[in-house]
């Protein structure tokens, strides 16, 4: 299936997946998933995500490993969001998953060489991005293939509570340190883990970054 997404924002993306044929299958704190007619893609549609660029960079360098998904494409979404199409992955134990956490934290001889590419490329985002988070060991980003091999899923992130606190209390700073262009939709990420996320505070907050865009745009900040 060949669709551009030129210019996109992620509702425009999830409105011609869904028209393809294809169907929900997970929400989370940042971005939903849908999953392609013939079950072997997902697609994950954040609104929201500085660290995409960073996870994309991460599945490429790593893919010889076979210790990430494989991407099939990469596209910035306008407004700020992001776009992943990979391959179809399925969930595994907890115990499994904490033990190949746990293989990645001691850098162990099986993911050594998938260590160090997730130690590179975390580095560059953490000088590179505001709010950047440590490393996400949750047991849910490990996942199966459908060849059967395990797999580590959005090991980046940003530090979202630190984040959004900082959008309430000084929208300034947020505004100084992200293009408006990049963060256009930040008050939309789903926030299903999270959440519930307030009507009237996702307003004030909008209408906060809005007012301090307008001081920086007027040189009043």
């Amino acid at each position: 299936m060949s669709i551009s997404f030129r210019n996109a924002d992620h509702r425009d993306v999830e409105r011609t997946l869904l028209a393809a044929g294809w169907t929900p299958c997970g929400t989370g704190d940042w971005a939903i998933a849908l999953r392609s007619p013939d079950g072997a893609t997902a697609a994950r549609i954040s609104p929201f995500d500085p660290t995409g660029p960073y996870t994309a960079a991460l599945y490429r360098q790593a893919g010889h490993t076979r210790q990430v998904p494989e991407l099939f494409a990469h596209d910035r979404l306008a407004g700020g969001g992001d776009l992943q199409m990979m391959e179809w992955l399925r969930p595994v134990a907890e115990d499994e998953a904490v033990a190949f956490h746990q293989a990645i934290v001691r850098r162990a001889p099986e993911v050594a060489e998938l260590v160090d590419v997730v130690r590179r490329v975390h580095e560059q985002a953490r000088r590179e991005l505001p709010w950047c988070g440590p490393l996400d060991h949750n047991p849910a980003n490990v996942m199966r293939a459908a060849d059967g091999r395990l797999v580590v899923v959005d090991l980046f992130y940003a530090d979202g509570p630190n984040l959004y606190a900082t959008a309430a209390t000084d929208p300034d700073l947020v505004v100084a340190k992200i293009p408006e262009a990049e963060r256009r939709f930040m008050t939309d990420i789903p926030l299903a883990a999270s959440g519930p996320w307030e009507p009237e505070a996702r307003d004030a907050m909008r209408a906060a970054l809005m007012a301090a865009e307008a001081r920086k745009r007027h040189g009043t900040t």
